[in-house]
């Protein structure tokens, strides 16, 4: 593990960090130009995400503010994008609901951002005690699986009104919209069973920093 702290992966985890009040903005714009331009900075923050953990292992550059900083982005990232989604969705327009979904429940956030709130209150609790947790391969899954579900939303909407401007309707353009459709609750229902999964895989893997032994 390096001990150099400013090193690239935590710049790049930073940059994330920083990035996201430009993103809350762009996602929460009517402008369909803006739209696209979240969808595309939400996917380059996505990509940094997989960069700088892969910098970071190549190059021994793995250290303790990483571990730590790297989930917050996460969380940051997910908040700027899937909280404006359900307020969109609420609004009650025929353009502003989700595929086959309808305005977003709102126990889906429920569940997502108390999961969040759970392993940040554990993590804290076990930092405390001498003991990192680090993202794991249930949580890097299930991060993975709801930036599938806010990507294809932030795409969906953008799409949807470039659609209805340009009088779209084609088979070409049919097959799209109904393949994005069909992804959208489809990675919806991975993320949320990830999400349950993976808060019960951090809990265990890490129950002796709750005095729990084998």
């Amino acid at each position: 593990m390096s001990h150099r702290v400013f090193n690239l992966p935590n710049f790049i985890t930073v940059s994330r960090i920083a990035l996201c009040p430009v993103l809350l903005w762009l996602v929460m714009s009517s402008d369909t130009r803006l739209r696209f331009s979240g969808f595309a900075l939400f996917t380059l923050a996505g990509l940094s995400d997989i960069l700088d953990g892969y910098i970071a292992r190549r190059d021994d550059l793995v250290t303790d503010l990483g571990k730590l900083l790297d989930p917050i982005a996460d969380k940051l990232l997910l908040a700027v994008t899937l909280i404006p989604i359900y307020l969109i969705s609420q609004r009650g327009g025929p353009l502003d609901e989700l595929p086959w979904i309808g305005p977003l429940p709102l126990w889906v956030l429920f569940v997502i951002f108390g999961r969040e709130l759970l392993i940040t209150i554990f993590r804290a609790y076990a930092a405390r005690q001498g003991v990192v947790i680090a993202a794991g391969w249930s949580g890097k899954r299930k991060a993975m699986f709801q930036m599938f579900f806010t990507g294809a939303v932030l795409l969906w909407y953008p799409l949807v009104d470039v659609g209805l401007a340009k009088g779209w309707d084609n088979w070409l353009w049919d097959l799209g919209s109904m393949g994005l459709q069909a992804w959208v609750p489809i990675m919806l229902g991975f993320a949320l069973l990830l999400t349950v999964y993976s808060l019960i895989d951090y809990l265990w893997s890490y129950r002796v920093v709750v005095g729990i032994r084998d």
